[in-house]
């Protein structure tokens, strides 16, 4: 074997990159002062693809394949080498393989709360946190823009870029969803969906791509959940008064659970006492209720009959009555009251006969005189 065999026997005859790593996203190929030669084998397996740089340059993109290294396989390359030395001799060009499946352990947050205006609550601030998937759909744009010449790009190096650009797009998409606040737990997987578009979309100059995000929650400022939870509980009560005396007796039982906070002694007497209270107040005569409305006035009318007076009458040696003065005339009529029969009315001193008391001789009409004596 001669010595331009030995030399040529030192170049790399196969290409290829075995990841054993879960967060690397472009992996050079080393060199080490080693040339490719002319025929070697290129191996890119599935979700890889192979980029050559020569001087800079993107030369070739290799899909998932075995592919041998020759002038009508690189005809790009051919041309920026020039092959000063002949087809056959080795060359030197970069190759980055470029991993193209899909990274799921990507995680997302918000370190500062997003404001949005929610229909119901007003202003309110939002923290949200999450999920998503990544994967390379150009390979060369990713080199151009993000990658460069960095020997092993891995994804926590564009991690943060990504985690800002997700921040800047939720609040966007939280305003403008139209959902309440209230709503948004039944809405995550359309906002989902709504944003892996959107930054699927301001990702693809680098090269990326956003198959899933997920939103595994969205939380509100503590005081909030607080007054949500107060209003909540005032629902599921429903009576307030009964309400507050749940409270209450939650309270001394808590309160007796502590030692020495002198509750438990006092907790007898103070039911005790509560109870008779209560007792008194369920025994006492209930106050009435609001005085109901005055009857509306009568209308106008003629004024009542005044009272009539009573007469009594003797009959007998036995005393009738009390007649008003029509049943007095009816008496007179049927011969039962003459003009000597005793009569009485209040405010009379005694008895007297009829026609000696002036309301009642008028029943017996005028007594002519006397004739006069006949010549």
């Amino acid at each position: 074997m001669g010595l331009f065999d030995s030399i040529r026997g030192e170049f790399i005859d196969i290409v290829e990159w075995t990841d054993d790593s879960r967060d690397t996203i472009v992996w050079r190929f080393p060199r080490h002062d080693n040339e490719i030669k002319m025929g070697a084998r290129l191996v890119v397996r599935e979700s890889q693809t192979a980029v050559f740089v020569n001087e800079g340059r993107i030369a070739d993109v290799f899909q998932p394949g075995t592919y041998t290294l020759e002038t009508q396989n690189l005809p790009l390359l051919s041309t920026l080498k020039g092959w000063k030395y002949g087809f056959n001799s080795p060359f030197k060009a970069e190759v980055y393989f470029v991993t193209t499946r899909q990274f799921t352990d990507l995680k997302w947050g918000t370190q500062n709360p997003v404001i949005v205006r929610d229909p119901e609550f007003g202003m309110v601030r939002l923290r949200a946190f999450g999920a998503f998937a990544a994967r390379v759909v150009d390979p060369a744009a990713l080199l151009r823009e993000l990658a460069g010449t960095d020997p092993q790009f891995r994804t926590e190096e564009v991690q943060e870029y990504l985690r800002q650009l997700i921040v800047s797009k939720l609040g966007t998409a939280l305003a403008t969803s139209g959902v309440p606040m209230l709503d948004l737990a039944t809405r995550q997987d359309a906002l989902g969906v709504k944003l892996a578009g959107v930054l699927t979309e301001e990702l693809t100059p680098v090269g990326i791509a956003v198959p899933k995000f997920i939103i595994e929650n969205i939380s509100l400022p503590p005081e909030v959940e607080e007054a949500i939870d107060t209003r909540s509980r005032m629902g599921i009560a429903g009576n307030l008064d009964q309400y507050t005396q749940f409270q209450a007796a939650d309270a001394l039982g808590a309160g007796a659970r502590t030692p020495g906070s002198g509750v438990g002694e006092g907790m007898g007497l103070g039911l005790g006492m509560a109870a008779g209270q209560r007792m008194a107040a369920g025994l006492a005569p209930q106050s009435p209720g609001p005085a109901p409305a005055a009857a509306p006035a009568p209308a106008a009318g003629p004024p009542p009959l005044p009272a009539q007076e009573q007469w009594f009458v003797g009959v007998n040696g036995a005393q009738q009555g009390p007649y008003d003065s029509a049943g007095l005339s009816a008496l007179v009529s049927e011969g039962t009251l003459t003009r000597a029969t005793l009569i009485w009315r209040e405010g009379m001193a005694g008895w007297l006969p009829a026609d000696q008391v002036p309301d009642a001789g008028r029943l017996f009409g005028a007594v002519p005189p006397p004739l006069p004596p006949q010549a």
